[in-house]
């Protein structure tokens, strides 16, 4: 196992983060997580008793100041595996949203990850090795009506990984998507969806939605799309029309339309 190597995750309070920064430390990787919030600090003294060394960063990243305030904590040490989780949501209908969170939402998913991975893609670069996983999302194969910016941002992370993956195809730079579904996590609480019927049904297990990303980064696999249900769902999306797909969307993620 990976003794002595370098994990960087990113949104790694909560959530699907806080999980991957878990599979990190179970397989011996040490550490530096980041998250926007102080319970960063807690973490770090959880993760610890798994044996790692764990270093925590406050910062927002959806700011080129909170990438390269990461950035200097990692310093000149050489990042192995960088899992790019940071993320944010937002519900209701686009032109309801609050436009600065909006452009947040744009910042964090898109903007600060991009950012991120230039800045630590081209060290792997140029030691010919490093594993790249980036949180997508299966919402990126579905127009979202009433999340229509969160399911954009998705679609550019997933389109991009592909991308980037091929660019980097001979090198010793890997790139893994992790496309997971609904997800039980604080994502739909923080995003005002709680009166949805997506925010409030039975969602899969964080642990387990981490854990296939983080082995299918080992592995070194394009992608996974986490459960058999989400497969099913993207096979899907893949042959139906947009308008359809919005119309469906519209049926989980409108206000209102959690089972009472």
């Amino acid at each position: 196992m990976p003794a002595n190597q370098l994990a960087v995750v990113t949104g790694a309070s909560t959530g699907i983060g806080l999980e991957l920064a878990r599979c990190c430390a179970q397989a011996g990787f040490n550490l530096v997580i980041a998250a926007d919030e102080p319970e960063i600090e807690r973490v770090a003294v959880d993760l610890r008793r798994l044996g790692s060394s764990v270093e925590p960063v406050q910062a927002d990243l959806a700011t080129t100041e909170g990438v390269d305030k990461l950035c200097a904590a990692v310093g000149d040490r050489p990042i192995d595996a960088l899992l790019a989780n940071a993320g944010v949501g937002l519900g209701k209908a686009f032109l309801d949203q609050d436009f600065a969170r909006i452009k947040h939402l744009v910042d964090t998913n898109i903007t600060g990850t991009l950012y991120l991975i230039h800045r630590a893609g081209n060290a792997m670069l140029r030691r010919n090795s490093g594993r790249i996983l980036i949180t997508g999302s299966i919402a990126g194969f579905t127009p979202g009506s009433f999340q229509a910016v969160y399911n954009a941002s998705k679609a550019f992370l997933d389109s991009f990984s592909f991308a980037l993956r091929e660019e980097l195809r001979d090198s010793g730079v890997t790139v893994t998507c992790l496309m997971p579904g609904a997800t039980e996590t604080e994502f739909f609480r923080r995003a005002d969806m709680m009166d949805t019927k997506v925010g409030t049904e039975p969602k899969d297990s964080a642990y387990d939605v981490a854990k296939a990303g983080f082995d299918a980064m080992l592995r070194g696999e394009s992608d996974i799309v986490t459960g058999m249900k989400n497969k099913i769902q993207t096979t899907i999306a893949n042959v139906t029309p947009n308008e359809m797909l919005a119309k469906q969307h519209r049926k989980m993620a409108e206000p209102g339309t959690a089972k009472s």
